[in-house]
């Protein structure tokens, strides 16, 4: 962690839709950490942390319960999250992401995250990590 972040949060745990619940509440204390950043980059980037934790949890393929780390901060400049499992690496190439037809049920969360990110970083390796930012924009 650099000396410049602001706020910063840590959730733990199985790959499971609890812990998309607890990345919500970790969120949330980040806001209430510091206050100024813009509702828009709130929203933004809570949708596309969301957005890739609920693929982790969906998707994670390898050991019974794949464990899942994500460390989330805020600085004076940008928001930043890196999450990361033990699962087998995901095959995805998000360069090929794209939002799939109105009809479709599913598959627009990495294109949704991709949309609101200035940067969606996927480096599979021993389990996977993912790198999401979001530059602050003024409020």
């Amino acid at each position: 962690m650099s000396s410049d972040v602001l706020a910063h949060a840590l959730v733990e745990g199985p790959a499971d839709l609890n812990l998309v619940d607890a990345v919500h509440a970790a969120l949330e204390s980040l806001w209430n950490a510091v206050p100024d950043v813009s509702d828009e980059d709130r929203m933004l980037f809570a949708l596309a942390v969301s957005e890739v934790a609920t693929n982790v949890v969906e998707h994670a393929e390898g050991p019974d319960h794949p464990a899942v780390s994500i460390r989330l901060e805020v600085d004076p400049g940008a928001l930043t999250a890196v999450l990361t499992d033990d699962a087998d690496p995901a095959l995805i190439r998000l360069d090929e992401v794209s939002m799939p037809g109105a009809e479709a049920e599913s598959g627009r969360g990495l294109a949704l995250a991709l949309a609101a990110l200035d940067e969606l970083v996927h480096e599979p390796g021993q389990g996977n990590t993912w790198r999401l930012r979001r530059r602050r924009r003024p409020a």
